[in-house]
């Protein structure tokens, strides 16, 4: 694994929701070798394990990066106290990312809640290709519609109450999708009764399917084992490290009912 310690400057932060940031930083270092799917882990002030955050974004010209992250605990309200200017102690690009096809091809992209983020890239690489479903409790916590779109993809909004677009579930939208249209690929990240919903969708319409799993970290680099789960192969089942050799899997390595 390629990754290194680096000081991101702070270039913009933006409250798109409440308690939810949006942050763009100078870290040309990791954005020079960052790939759609990996994560930073950030230090924060007080506390001795680092904060996994996804990448939003990375511009290698511009050295940039863009993370979304939501107000989950004291270190993520550390995090929401930094200003412009500030500087973040990031470790990465870690983990394992998404495996991007021919551009060419149908992929559907299916985000829930603050597991949204890490597929904008994902939607910027197939651009008129991509049809993206997220979901989130309501219209106010809806967040990168408009980023989205300007990629290009065709989107379809879910939200728990009804308040804005489809009254219900990403999963409800994605089987309605399959069923009248074509797909070569589907991508998801956001909570695991989700996904693995997406996961058997996927399988019973035989279509390959990559899940971006959420677990606690702590190390980052796959030394302290605390952010394993479940999978399985022809070997049997595993207990597998998702920093390391994840976040993003095979929906079929997933063993979804562990």
């Amino acid at each position: 694994m390629r990754y290194t310690q680096e000081l991101g400057k702070i270039l913009n932060k933006t409250e798109i929701a409440k308690g939810t940031f949006d942050v763009t930083l100078h870290s040309p270092e990791i954005a020079n070798i960052a790939v759609a799917g990996q994560f930073v882990n950030i230090l924060c002030d007080g506390f001795t394990l680092r904060r996994p955050i996804s990448l939003c974004g990375f511009d290698s010209e511009k050295g940039i990066l863009r993370i979304i992250f939501e107000i989950r605990g004291k270190g993520t309200e550390w995090l929401s106290r930094l200003q412009v200017g500030d500087n973040m102690d990031i470790i990465g690009p870690l983990g394992h990312g998404f495996s991007l096809i021919d551009s060419s091809k149908k992929a559907v992209i299916v985000g829930g809640g603050v597991g949204t983020p890490p597929l904008l890239p994902v939607a910027q690489f197939y651009r008129e290709n991509a049809t993206v479903i997220t979901g989130f409790r309501n219209a106010s916590a809806a967040i990168l519609q408009g980023d989205f779109e300007k990629a290009g993809a065709k989107t379809i909004l879910c939200t728990d109450d009804g308040s804005a677009g489809i009254h219900g579930f990403t999963t409800q939208a994605l089987e309605q999708y399959l069923n009248e249209n074509e797909c070569d690929i589907i991508y998801t990240c956001g909570p695991k009764v989700m996904m693995r919903s997406v996961a058997r969708l996927a399988e019973n319409h035989g279509i390959t399917c990559q899940v971006s799993m959420e677990e606690r970290m702590g190390c980052g680099v796959g030394a302290c084992l605390c952010c394993v789960c479940p999978t399985k192969d022809g070997k049997g089942k595993h207990l597998t490290r998702v920093c390391v050799n994840g976040p993003v899997f095979s929906s079929t390595e997933v063993d979804w009912d562990a």
